[in-house]
């Protein structure tokens, strides 16, 4: 298989899954249980801290070695650099908390339905950003080896793309009343991701000398997004048991991936 096509492959699988999810929004009248929710946002929480540590922190610290004993220090900055993003983000775009009914950003009059869906796509451009940095330092790299370490990054970010997709579109079917309506916003918030893969790709392609930076930049967005969004959602206080084997199993499945391909 060619380069352009793992790349391409990469990005358009984190998207096919997140419309996959939202496509369930046809096949359940009622929206998910609570202890159902708990367990795909445990799920996908495990996922994407496994993937901020074995796919982008180590290969972070690993590829700054010409800092010396200073090479944890690209991988510090861009981590807490990334949480800065998000809260510039969340402050910039007007939003809705699902889990917590929170509004943030400027004060409009958008709908309760635009809001969710507003912060949903604003949270998965990190995951957008990680599966292009991979494939970005791939593409520097050159290697087959490289490529399919960037693979297994966005098959486990599509992996927990579909439960996190399916999360999506059942509350806003409430929240619009249409299933047409609230498959497309599960799909659109989506869409953000290959939209920032192919952003990520050419900065970690050209700017080689900052990749240390931008791997932990996507970590650190991630982690944010994790523990701003999915744990408070996953509502683990009410399904302690559930949600924390949804954390382990993620992280097991993403740490299997990225050890196998890797």
């Amino acid at each position: 298989m060619s380069d352009t096509a793992f790349t391409v492959i990469g990005f358009s699988i984190i998207f096919i899954a997140t419309t996959l999810g939202a496509a369930l929004v046809f096949f359940f009248k009622k929206d998910i249980s609570d202890k159902t929710n708990t367990l795909f946002l445990g799920f996908a929480a495990g996922i994407m801290i496994a993937a901020s540590v074995w796919s982008l922190l180590i290969p972070s610290i690993e590829s700054a070695e010409s800092y010396g004993k200073w090479s944890f220090v690209p991988a510090v900055i861009g981590f807490l650099c990334g949480g800065v993003f998000l809260v510039i983000l969340d402050k910039l775009v007007p939003h809705l908390h699902k889990g917590t009914g929170q509004e943030e950003g400027p004060h409009n009059a958008f709908r309760k339905s635009t809001k969710l869906f507003l912060a949903i796509t604003i949270h998965n451009i990190p995951e957008g950003l990680a599966v292009g940095f991979a494939f970005g330092g791939a593409a520097v790299l050159g290697t087959q080896a490289a490529y399919l370490t960037a693979l297994g990054l966005a098959i486990g970010i599509a992996i927990q793309n579909f439960p996190e997709g399916a999360a999506v579109a059942l509350p806003l079917k409430k929240a619009t009343g249409s299933s047409v309506k609230s498959f497309l916003f599960g799909m659109g918030s989506g869409a953000v991701e290959p939209v920032a893969a192919v952003i990520g790709f050419f900065l970690a392609s050209t700017l080689t000398a900052a990749q240390p930076w931008l791997l932990a930049f996507a970590a650190g967005a991630m982690i944010f997004v994790v523990a701003e969004d999915l744990i408070p959602d996953a509502k683990l206080a009410d399904h302690p048991h559930l949600g924390t084997w949804g954390v382990m199993v993620g992280f097991a499945v993403m740490m299997a991936l990225d050890v196998a391909l890797g």
